[in-house]
């Protein structure tokens, strides 16, 4: 887990220093940061305050003459002169200081146009939620949707690898970051979007070491999003969620398959919904994965509902291919789809337990092209 000591190796890596016009100590580092030739400064705190004042006003035209009467009447009621209300944001790994809006009207304009799908009420209530996600190729496509409707207050992302080539074929990410922690590009593109939300990081991925902490630190989780390839920590989250109480999301990128486990409401249920009661008690399936894992795990996947192409490919693991596939079409929808449900079930809407396909193949219909 990452712990935040101020900006050492780990700082620059993924967290963003936010600067207050406020404090005097802050405007000294600014003053360094702008005299650097090479810190990029980006300021368009003005057309910001612009928006904040239309939004708070829809109805009327914004002139120039009346936005500067909204402005003055703004600075007033926050007690500041317009020199000091604001903050700024250096990105270290960018090289980049950009002004923006205080965190109350950063987030208010910032979720504008979530309204009315996403009420005010509805957003604070998000905004004070605690996400667990393991695991950062389908991963990385939640944690960005969420990031981007504001879905959490916190947001706990855990994956021990690092990005390769072979990865961005569905991993949304540029080939600077080859290389790199899954984690920390995460980190860098929510706080790119969002500076003011939450991201805490297990470099390590969750373990035995460390699963309890990853769910209780300072808080328990209301929602795990399980992606992770390791078949151990599949079992092993899942029996902790049910312990604690904590609903778990899961998407599978084939055929837009998608498992909702809803331990918040039925700590009875059993982990994937049944489909490895045959190999013994919960508690003691990971100490069986050495003999029966893959038969475990073709029974997780229910083998026989999978795409005839992924089927195929399970033949050819360890001959044409080494993992199976995922196309980033399957895992930026099974992102979309997991985000939808996490805030449908954090705003305690009724959503019920199982196992659901949205097949796009189906659903249109899929034909073979004629020669």
């Amino acid at each position: 887990m990452y712990n935040d000591k101020g900006r050492d190796e780990f700082y620059e890596q993924h967290r963003p220093l936010i600067l207050s016009n406020r404090f005097l100590k802050d405007r000294q580092q600014l003053e360094q940061l702008k005299n650097d030739s090479k810190v990029v400064v980006l300021d368009h705190l003005y057309s910001q305050l612009r928006e904040w004042v239309k939004l708070k006003h829809p109805q009327e035209n914004i002139t120039d003459a009346i936005f500067h009467q909204y402005l003055e009447v703004f600075y007033g009621k926050k007690g500041v002169d317009a020199g000091e209300y604001g903050n700024w944001v250096y990105y270290p790994w960018r090289s980049t200081l950009v002004s923006i809006l205080e965190e109350e009207e950063f987030v208010a304009v910032r979720t504008v146009r979530n309204k009315y799908k996403i009420t005010e009420e509805e957003q604070e209530t998000l905004g004070q939620k605690k996400i667990g996600v393991i695991g950062l190729s389908v991963g990385q496509s939640v944690a960005m949707s969420l990031a981007m409707e504001r879905c959490f207050g916190e947001l706990l992302i855990a994956d021990f690898d690092t990005l390769e080539l072979g990865n961005m074929n569905r991993i949304r990410t540029g080939i600077f970051n080859y290389g790199l922690k899954k984690t920390y590009i995460v980190a860098r593109e929510i706080a790119e979007i969002d500076p003011y939300l939450k991201v805490t990081l297990y470099n390590e991925g969750v373990n035995e070491q460390n699963i309890d902490d990853f769910f209780t630190f300072q808080g328990k989780l209301d929602l795990l999003v399980e992606e992770c390839d390791s078949l151990p920590i599949k079992i092993g989250s899942r029996v902790k969620a049910k312990t604690h109480g904590v609903p778990v999301l899961m998407d599978t990128s084939d055929r837009g398959m998608i498992d909702i486990e809803r331990f918040d409401i039925n700590g009875d249920l059993p982990i994937f919904h049944g489909l490895l009661e045959n190999f013994g008690p919960e508690e003691q399936l990971v100490s069986s994965l050495s003999t029966r894992g893959k038969e475990m795990m073709m029974s997780i996947l229910q083998y026989e509902n999978l795409s005839d192409r992924v089927k195929f490919s399970f033949s050819e693991l360890g001959k044409s291919i080494t993992t199976w596939p995922q196309l980033a079409s399957s895992v930026l929808m099974g992102g979309a789809i997991c985000c939808h449900y996490a805030r449908m079930i954090l705003l305690g809407h009724k959503v019920r337990s199982g196992r659901y396909y949205v097949d796009l193949d189906q659903l249109i219909g899929l034909y073979e092209s004629k020669s």
